[in-house]
């Protein structure tokens, strides 16, 4: 029988009165692999630090059976030794006062992967790393004797490692077997059978309450009938019987008609399934580009310092398609996006072009304004559409009242999103838009972009994120722009 790792019984997390988790009971076994998913917010990270003893439970057990390795997005690297086999592969740098966040992960992974640890509790390590780098944790993990409890946002990753996904969802923890796509794939499921029995309850209810306004205008017919002059009664006897049957057969129409108003209250309701209103950003005709290719370069050559990036490469990007750029970590990226967006030396740019820039970098906002006064107050759409964007981004109830100087990381990004897709722009320039989304707001934005008319030029390491919207794809190697 496999060995238990980790217990929880009753948990119960409150954080300033505010109920986090509630857990009846989980376990995780010696060789489970568990992805957890959830929105932002939603507790991931809680219930990841729980299991590590991390946070302790506000009531309940919360049993910790094995020695686990832990690795937290944002923490900064420790002092903790490393393989210098592995710094190798991973190329970390032996200056480790000025890592980037890209080497600053490695690091960690490095640290993380030096000592066997019975479970490994993992928290969206994909961050900042290139595509060598994600390579690297795939086989390290796909080949990993223990417990595997991760949370990430790209879900090519979630489907090669797990085979169980712990959904977080108002503080409960759904179980699903199966990876990513299975687990979207049960989710679909459970929206129709949703529809189905919703349907089901509509007609239900209504054939019930057509049958109860039947029974009650008959207990009425009868009661008319009743009060019928005393010259069409043919005699005493037979008034008396009558007045008696009718007022018996009114009693028992009117006890039918409780009884099915009785039925009705024992329905079992079942919601509509919450459907997303149709997002589509129409263009106006003032930003209307023409040109086939509106970004050409024409033996650009990029440097920073004394380090050469692009060596006099030539491109025509085209117009409407949504373009992909991608490559290693330092391989000029996001300095090529920059370099556009500031209409750098060497290219030929199209001068009806207007270009939105979301930079790979925490936003601050300084206006008083809330985050619905914040997109009004820059867009030209109706309060209806904006709600409906913002919605999609996650800022439900009274998120859109909150003042955008209050707004964290996290929410601040998204805002920034739904701004650029709002904007009179017909040039999107998006560097690594999706670092810091988790998987519900990156489908959102996919969704954004795909109605999108203008041009997407974006660079991302997301495998999913790129099959799902790319029209063109770019790499960089080796000093080159090559289109695959």
């Amino acid at each position: 029988m496999e060995q238990i790792c980790f217990e929880l019984e009753n948990v119960e997390v409150t954080y300033l009165d505010k109920e986090v988790l509630k857990i009846e009971r989980l376990a995780v076994h010696q060789f489970d692999r568990i992805g957890i998913v959830g929105k932002n917010g939603a507790g991931k990270s809680t219930l990841l630090k729980l299991l590590a003893g991390i946070v302790q439970p506000s009531s309940g057990k919360a049993n910790r059976h094995v020695e686990c390795g832990y690795f937290e997005q944002v923490e900064a690297p420790t002092a903790a030794e490393a393989d210098p086999a592995l710094l190798g592969k991973l190329n970390v740098p032996q200056n480790s006062d000025q890592l980037s966040g890209g080497e600053q992960t490695r690091l960690k992974l490095a640290q993380m992967f030096t000592h066997y640890y019975e479970a490994l509790l993992i928290d969206e390590p994909t961050t900042h790393l290139d595509q060598d780098g994600i390579s690297f944790l795939l086989d390290e993990l796909m080949f990993y004797y223990g417990a595997l409890i991760l949370i990430s946002h790209d879900r090519a990753v979630l489907d090669k490692l797990v085979t169980t996904i712990w959904e977080v969802h108002e503080g409960k923890v759904n179980v699903y077997s199966g990876n990513y796509s299975e687990y979207m794939a049960q989710k679909q499921l459970e929206r129709e059978q949703q529809s189905q029995a919703h349907d089901q309850f509509i007609k239900e209810k209504s054939r019930l309450e057509k049958a109860a306004q039947e029974k009650i205008k008959k207990a009425e017919k009868i009661a008319q009938a009743g009060s019928m002059s005393k010259k069409e009664s043919k005699s005493k006897a037979n008034r008396m019987f009558e007045s008696k049957s009718k007022g018996t057969s009114q009693k028992a129409v009117h006890r039918a008609a409780k009884a099915i108003e009785q039925r009705m209250k024992k329905l079992h309701e079942v919601e509509a399934v919450q459907e997303e209103r149709q997002i589509v950003f129409r263009q106006s005709k003032a930003v209307e580009l023409h040109n086939k290719f509106p970004i050409m370069a024409d033996r650009l050559t990029l440097q920073v310092k004394d380090k050469i990036l692009l060596d006099e490469v030539s491109f025509q990007l085209p117009l409407g398609k949504k373009i992909a750029i991608t490559g290693a970590n330092g391989s000029g990226k996001s300095t090529l996006l920059y370099h556009i967006a500031n209409h750098g030396a060497e290219l030929t740019i199209s001068p009806k072009a207007k270009m939105g820039y979301f930079r790979q970098m925490s936003y601050q906002f300084t206006s008083d304004e809330t985050v619905l006064q914040f997109v009004k107050n820059r867009s030209e759409y109706d309060e209806g559409f904006l709600r409906s964007v913002l919605h999609s981004m996650q800022f439900v109830g009274t998120d859109i009242l909150k003042s955008v100087k209050s707004l964290s990381g996290g929410e601040a990004i998204r805002l920034q999103l739904c701004q650029l897709f709002l904007g009179e722009y017909n040039i999107l320039l998006l560097d690594e838009p999706t670092n810091f989304l988790d998987i519900h707001a990156i489908e959102a934005l996919e969704r954004f972009i795909a109605v999108y008319e203008g041009t997407i030029i974006f660079v991302s390491h997301d495998q999913s994120f790129i099959k799902n919207i790319a029209d063109v794809k770019y790499n960089i190697l080796e000093k080159k722009l090559i289109r695959e």
